[in-house]
């Protein structure tokens, strides 16, 4: 496989690239995609098997239960951030091992209802959250000593509406590839 083709099974809507400007109607496309994330994701998990689910999306890659998992624990993570940063000023997060989490136990043979469940409960009070912030608000930073750098909110709204949509993309091209 070449390193195109691995970038692509890897990358398959692009990497994320922040615009330049974030405008109001940005930001609420944004928060929409971060509000059908979970319906988006039920979708393309419904009917897979448990050998489907147990299918890499690439070589070496997490399967799609891992997937999912990673997506309850990764955006649990980013609510909490954005907790902190509107109630504390510049707080220094708490990053996590995010290929260590995919490798325990409960995110290698969980059923992902669970984690299915937890994420339509917690984008419904993250987007109740999100559409009562100001634009304020959204300027509000956290800083991620994984990263080296501070982000807005703003920012994380965009990179969480892109990383929600990253990972069904893995999904429905994986199933696309084996036409499931």
């Amino acid at each position: 496989m070449t390193e195109q083709q691995l970038e692509q099974l890897r990358y398959p809507i692009g990497r994320f690239i922040l615009p330049e400007v974030t405008d109001q109607s940005t930001l609420q496309q944004w928060i929409n995609d971060i509000d059908a994330l979970p319906h988006l994701l039920k979708a393309v998990t419904k009917d897979l098997t448990e050998n489907q689910l147990d299918t890499p999306y690439r070589p070496e890659g997490w399967t799609i239960r891992q997937v999912v998992h990673h997506l309850a624990d990764s955006h649990i993570n980013s609510h909490v951030r954005y907790r902190l940063a509107l109630t504390e000023d510049n707080p220094s997060i708490l990053p996590y091992l995010e290929a260590q989490w995919a490798l325990l136990e409960d995110a290698k043979h969980s059923p992902i209802e669970p984690s299915l469940m937890l994420l339509e409960g917690l984008h419904q009070r993250w987007v109740v959250l999100m559409n009562s912030m100001s634009a304020d608000d959204f300027q509000r930073t956290f800083y991620h000593p994984g990263r080296g750098r501070t982000l807005t909110l703003s920012m994380n709204t965009g990179l969480y509406a892109w990383h929600g949509k990253h990972h069904v993309a893995h999904i429905t091209r994986l199933r696309e590839r084996y036409g499931w």
